[in-house]
């Protein structure tokens, strides 16, 4: 017994002694941590130091304008200063003219589809080059003239195509028999128009999208489908759509969001007229700073969509994180 206290003793002597040779007492290892502690200190004042230029940048950039806005929103000033303080009533007067509900209702049509139809568009067009077809690589590349074209490229080729009578669309709509059509120069024709640019110049993205998302698809469940007797239609629905889904919401997502805020596509197309028949919020906002010299009530108005878009963006948000779960 006197011999094997002895050894425990011992043993822990020895401890002792090794833990006083790498500087830790037999209080525990605070002297230890210590040197750890400052290291971890260390990092992440370098953290802190690499990320401040990109938070200043950000400040500068984003909040400060967005701040300065809503500064702007809530005061009757110019452009030059910033005026008395008026409270809500901008935007009292922004929500009880019907000048703005009417660029509301175009903004809802536009947004629609535009969402709706190039995503539309781009789906079939990534399902049909999904095959292995000859030549599907340059003309995907083709496909995405519309998207890389600029877009003052783009709205000057429709214009000359639409614009005037002489143009070549409505010289073939007299060929054909339906008489003189100008399409900018009536209400409903020009919105016609601009959603069909819309759809137009945004299709590519959609088509790249759908494209990655159904370049991650594995071809071993449409085999599986075909052996169990699932048809082209079925496949589409009951695998396709899910298993894309998530790229789906996200790309709908942004394309709200473009549409939304889609100034020159409207602005170089027709103005926002006629009549204001083609006028989206943010063309509206444009024309009341610029041209009305209201800044308050054209931020004012600028700032009525940013809520809307939050809110879609959290439902569509929650939708892309059960489509995640599910696949």
């Amino acid at each position: 017994m006197v011999q094997i206290a002895g050894r425990a003793n011992g043993g822990a002597a020895i401890r002792r002694f090794s833990r006083a040779r790498r500087g830790v007492g037999n209080a525990g290892s605070g002297l230890q941590r210590s040197p750890r502690k400052r290291a971890v200190n260390q990092r992440r004042v370098t953290y802190v130091l690499l990320i401040l230029p990109s938070l200043v940048l950000i400040g500068l950039l984003d909040i400060y304008p967005l701040i300065y806005g809503i500064s702007q929103s809530v005061h009757g000033g110019t452009l030059v200063t910033s005026g008395p303080y008026v409270g809500g009533s901008n935007y009292r007067i922004v929500l009880t003219a019907p000048q703005y509900w009417q660029a509301v209702r175009f903004t809802l049509v536009f947004t629609v589809v535009g969402v709706f139809g190039s995503w539309a568009v781009g789906l079939a067009f990534a399902l049909a080059l999904r095959p292995k077809l000859p030549w599907a690589g340059t003309l995907k590349v083709l496909l995405l003239l519309p998207w890389v074209v600029p877009v003052v490229v783009s709205t000057t080729a429709w214009n000359w195509l639409v614009a005037t009578p002489q143009s070549p669309v409505p010289a073939l709509l007299r060929a054909l028999g339906f008489g003189s059509i100008e399409p900018l120069a009536g209400p409903l024709s020009a919105v016609v128009v601009v959603c069909l640019f819309k759809v137009w110049v945004s299709f590519p993205f959609m088509m790249m999208m759908m494209s990655a998302a159904l370049a991650a698809v594995d071809h071993s469940v449409y085999e599986a489908a075909q052996m169990d007797g699932a048809g082209s239609w079925g496949q589409l629905r009951h695998i396709t759509m899910p298993l894309i889904a998530r790229t789906t919401y996200i790309s709908w997502v942004l394309m709200t969001i473009f549409c939304v805020n889609d100034f020159a596509s409207i602005f170089l197309l027709t103005e926002g007229g006629p009549d204001a028949a083609t006028q989206s919020v943010v063309v509206l906002a444009y024309n009341t700073v610029f041209f009305a010299f209201k800044t308050g009530p054209g931020v004012a108005v600028a700032f009525t969509v940013t809520l809307p878009l939050f809110v879609m963006s959290g439902l569509l948000y929650r939708r892309i994180k059960r489509a995640a779960v599910a696949e």
